[in-house]
């Protein structure tokens, strides 16, 4: 016992040597100065097989203080914990890996941490002489520190962890027989006592045994959901739910004192393998190592390259006939597989799997793939009304009738020639799929919808909140992320270079990341600007091809320039694109780095905003190019925009930019789900996977043959690929998102598209997680952060694109005012000469004519340009007519009132839908109010017992006073305890409540 009152643990097995306390840190272990540097050429922590166990305090042969004086903070531990030895071959259910050796206690948590092995004779080399031997090495060398050598500074860290970990009451077992090369296992366990002392410091929600009735539906909307619940029952996965259960309990955060409420007849199973992994992770990051000096939790060791890796174990294998029944194997079987993707998502064994965090993922994402179904069946309803109107629509029959013999002026200068409107008659019957009355009604139905998926969700998220036991969870602030602690022990460091006085406890301040944000605002400006050059080297692109393409012998070639140059433009943008993402993915993460954010969730949402920036940027800018830019600025014949020498600005096609906006969003759109989405996710971890097992296994061939075995569990599931968070996932839905809502006016197939591709990225994420990557560790959550916050900015946006869209790239409106205002008898007949105006050949300027002027056989003096001009008969020559400004008000007033009536019913449906269920609502209520009977009756209970036992003292004290004899009170006292803790069982266990 030291000074300080504090007993200290034994390390036993290789050498038992006393650990002194330091007086910096009453509850860490450190080894003197002397040992330190014996320390440094002998581990005892690189044995193989060396497990910390449980051993009772009386054992003859095994020296041990026992640890006194923590009862206070809650680590006094039943029995001592002392470093054994077992045989490799001691229990054949520990060969699994997912117990210990002694077969019964399940490993939570694997620390991996990498050494070398080496039969050199030197410093570096493992020695299992005696001290003497080991001390005369030092003498030979005096000057050597361990410091000098990483890889032993690194070992006495672990030392120093594992001890403290020990302290807390963590089990440990060490591992270094295994089939990876190089590679030590370090399992953790979590005895009961442990965690039911951190599930009380983590104010974890368990189920109590009190349980209350579940107010059911009534009268026909009982029948209704009976007969809804049979007709989709071959849509639910086989795997037990929770949904319209009758009873439900009620559910309390773990205390001890109050263990009687909860229902402890099952220790192994009443905490569960992701509550037990969250205990470890919590008490891995709150344990420090004061070798790494300011150093604290697991992350710091990750990041210094202490350890290499730390995971919870899957439950195991997922495949296989003779693999046992495990809950990965399930979500496997129920949730991973392609030939289910017609059923709906097990989210209460993903949830209980990988935690809330990752099921309210998948939920949100099953909530918008159904959501997705009206909306696309509404969007095939639109274009197949295209397709039947087709032949009906007057514009596009006016450019494909010959007989009209309108001559349009050339796409060029010099190379280009005069062409007929009727060589457009393709594109304009293909235009009217998409640009027609009902694309109109469709763009505000989806604004709708856009409202209506948020408020769904909001009141699903409601409901999965209350059924997983989160009203009134509050995230608690993170620890500080191993970046930032390191950044602020170099800030120390220099203060004591300096032999500064430190006044108060060192953070970084906005002065420390000035050149951060500095780097960050050039950088995201110059990765806009590139996005932005790029986008204009396609359109110099077009330009140029099509010129090109003007002067081809191949008489195809000449007729189809618009289709081609748009389609190769549009798969030159597609590539850009994906390789620009991936880049763009990298940089964002790399400002977000060097910000050095405090904790974990600051840096995410640092880096969703980042990421989001320029991925959005990225994606759209082409799409915004050609919707609201392309053909806007070309000027007219005669005097056109040029942007090099001879190089002019694209020009629409006659029948408006729409259905290259189009042909641009639909190939974008499904070029990234192909290949981004699905190639990408199921490539890449492959691959990964593979160069991994190819490199494990050709360091395997280094080990001897003795060493070649079945990889067990931490083996395998180290050679997953490590879980990145969510951002990913999350960043491409939200993308998709934006091509669904943001354009959706000129493509009503999108959102059938989307639904198609979500169907299979359901099932993908599902076997990604399953199969492809490290569990993560569970992390709860009570919605989705901050993207909720970046939809609801999508939908808004949406609406004012649209409005948009509809006014100034489709001819919707020029049709409406030539139809109230131009048309002799109300119809659209005459509309395409209406929008047509003239040009006279001869005004040409010097060196822009047509090479070939006769190559329609004939001479051309008037050609025709799609614009709202005077003729050139007229006092003002090419003037803009009062045409074009009737149409520009128009398309002005159409925008204005579009966005304020969508905007007025989108809020209107925010407001008539409440966010939290009513039955939900009530329930939670009852809830509380059930709970709070609850501790009442126990109080009343508690009194009526003091009551009765203080009755019968004073009788007995009357009777000793008239000389009768007395019962013990020691007893009585018993007896009557033992009577409160029966009743209290009896009323937590009978009574119910009616919801």
């Amino acid at each position: 016992m030291d000074r300080n009152g504090y007993d200290l643990r034994r390390v036993c097995g290789h050498r038992n040597r006393p650990l002194h306390t330091s007086k910096g840190n009453r509850n860490t272990a450190v080894l003197p100065e002397s040992e330190e540097k014996l320390q440094s050429f002998d581990n005892p922590m690189m044995f193989h097989n060396e497990m910390h166990c449980s051993k009772p305090t009386d054992k003859k042969d095994v020296d041990i203080i026992n640890i006194k004086g923590i009862e206070d903070i809650g680590y006094a531990q039943p029995e001592s914990v002392v470093l054994n030895t077992f045989s490799a071959d001691q229990d054949a259910r520990h060969t699994s890996g997912l117990y210990f050796q002694d077969g019964k206690r399940h490993v939570d948590y694997v620390l991996v941490y990498q050494y070398k092995k080496s039969n050199r004779k030197g410093l570096s080399s493992r020695h299992r002489g005696s001290v003497g031997s080991r001390q005369q090495e030092v003498d030979v060398q005096p000057n050597m520190q361990p410091s000098d050598f990483p890889e032993d500074d690194q070992r006495l860290r672990r030392e120093e962890f594992e001890l403290n970990l020990l302290e807390a009451g963590l089990e440990l077992e060490s591992d270094e027989e295994t089939k990876a090369y190089g590679l030590g296992f370090v399992k953790i366990h979590t005895p009961w006592h442990v965690l039911c002392r951190e599930a009380e410091f983590l104010k974890i929600k368990m189920p109590t045994k009190k349980v209350y009735e579940v107010k059911q539906k009534t009268g026909i909307l009982n029948k209704i959901s009976n007969i809804l619940h049979k007709i989709t029952s071959p849509l639910r996965p086989k795997v037990e739910e929770q949904n319209n259960v009758t009873f439900k309990h009620l559910s309390y955060p773990f205390s001890r004192e109050k263990k009687h409420l909860f229902d402890l007849s099952d220790k192994d199973n009443f905490f569960s393998s992701t509550t037990r992994s969250t205990i470890v992770y919590e008490i891995l990051k709150r344990t420090t190592c004061t070798k790494a000096k300011y150093s604290m939790g697991i992350t710091s060791l990750l990041a210094s390259g202490v350890y290499v890796a730390a995971y919870p174990l899957h439950d195991g294998h997922y495949r296989g006939e003779s693999v046992e029944e495990n809950d990965r194997k399930l979500l496997y079987e129920q949730w991973a597989s392609y030939g289910i993707f017609y059923k709906y998502q097990p989210l209460d064994l993903v949830r209980k799997y990988f935690g809330e965090k990752i099921a309210f993922y998948f939920a949100w994402l099953g909530v918008y793939t159904q959501m997705l179904i009206p909306a696309s069946t509404i969007g095939v309803i639109v274009f197949l009304y295209g397709c039947a109107t087709v032949n009906e629509n007057i514009p596009s029959m006016e450019m494909c009738d010959h007989r009209a013999n309108i001559t349009m002026c050339p796409l060029c200068d010099k190379t280009c020639s005069y062409w007929k409107l009727s060589s457009t008659c393709a594109t304009a019957r293909a235009s009217h799929l998409f640009d027609n009355p009902a694309t109109v009604f469709y763009s505000i139905f989806m604004a709708l919808w856009a409202a209506m998926f948020l408020e769904h969700w909001k009141r699903c998220q409601m409901r999965l909140n209350y059924k997983w036991d989160l009203t009134g969870f509050e995230e608690d602030e993170d620890h500080p992320r191993p970046e930032y602690e390191a950044r602020v022990l170099t800030k120390v460091l220099e203060k004591e270079l300096q032999k500064k006085e430190e006044t108060e406890k060192e953070k970084l301040t906005w002065k420390d990341r000035t050149p951060a944000y500095l780097t960050n605002i050039v950088s995201i400006l110059f990765m806009i600007g590139l996005t932005f050059a790029i986008v204009f080297g396609v359109i110099l692109y077009r330009i140029s091809t099509a010129a090109a393409m003007a002067v081809s012998p191949d008489p195809y070639a000449k007729a189809n320039v618009r289709v081609i140059v748009t389609a190769t433009a549009v798969i030159i943008n597609l590539v850009v694109i994906l390789i620009l993402d991936e880049v763009y993915g990298s940089v964002a993460r790399w400002l977000t780095k060097i910000e050095i954010p405090k904790t974990d969730k600051s840096f995410e949402e640092r880096l969703i905003f980042k990421a989001f920036l320029l991925k959005f940027v990225n994606a759209y800018t082409p799409i915004f190019y050609v919707a609201f830019f392309k053909g806007r600025f070309t000027g007219r014949p005669g005097k056109y925009t040029y942007i090099f020498r001879n190089m002019r600005m694209e020009e629409c096609a006659p029948g408006g930019c729409l259905m290259e906006l189009c042909i641009q969003l639909s190939i974008i759109m499904l070029g990234k789900q192909l290949i981004q989405n699905n190639l990408f996710e199921i490539g890449i971890p492959k691959l990964k996977k593979l160069i991994r097992y190819i490199k494990a296994k050709r360091e395997a061939k280094l080990e001897t043959e003795s060493n070649c075995k079945i990889p067990r569990q931490y083996e395998s599931d180290y050679n997953l690929e490590p879980f990145a968070g969510l951002t990913p996932e999350y960043m491409e839905m939200i993308i998709q998102f934006g091509f669904v809502t943001l354009f959706v006016a000129s493509f009503p197939l999108a959102p059938l598209f989307a639904l198609l591709n979500n169907v299979i990225e359901i099932r993908l994420d599902a076997k990604k997680f399953t199969s492809e990557l490290r569990r993560p560790n569970a992390a709860k959550s009570k919605d989705i952060g901050i993207w909720y916050n970046i939809l609801r900015g999508l939908g808004k946006l949406a609406v004012i694109i649209n409005a948009f869209v509809i006014s100034f790239t489709s001819d919707f409106i020029p049709r409406l005012v030539f139809m109230y205002l131009y048309s002799p008898d109300g119809t659209l007949n005459g509309f395409t000469n209406h929008t047509l105006s003239y040009f006279n050949v001869s005004h040409f300027e010097p060196g822009s004519e047509p090479l070939e002027p006769m190559a329609l056989g004939h001479k051309v003096d008037m050609c025709r340009y799609k614009d709202y001009r005077e003729p050139p008969w007229s006092s003002q020559p090419y003037d803009l007519s009062k045409e074009f400004w009737s149409v520009l008000a128009a398309r002005l007033a159409f925008v204005i009132i579009f966005q304020n009536l969508v905007m007025f019913m989108s809020d209107f449906v925010d407001w008539m839908i409440p966010d939290i269920p009513k039955e939900i609502s009530e329930r939670i209520s009852k809830e509380k109010l059930l709970m709070v009977d609850l501790f009442l009756k126990e109080e009343q209970t508690k009194l009526q017992i003091v009551e009765a036992l203080s009755s019968q003292e004073k009788e007995r004290t009357e009777e000793n006073i008239d000389g009768c004899p007395t019962e013990n009170p020691t007893e009585l006292s018993e007896n009557c305890t033992a009577s409160a803790d029966t009743s209290q069982s009896h009323f937590i266990n009978t009574e119910k409540e009616v919801i």
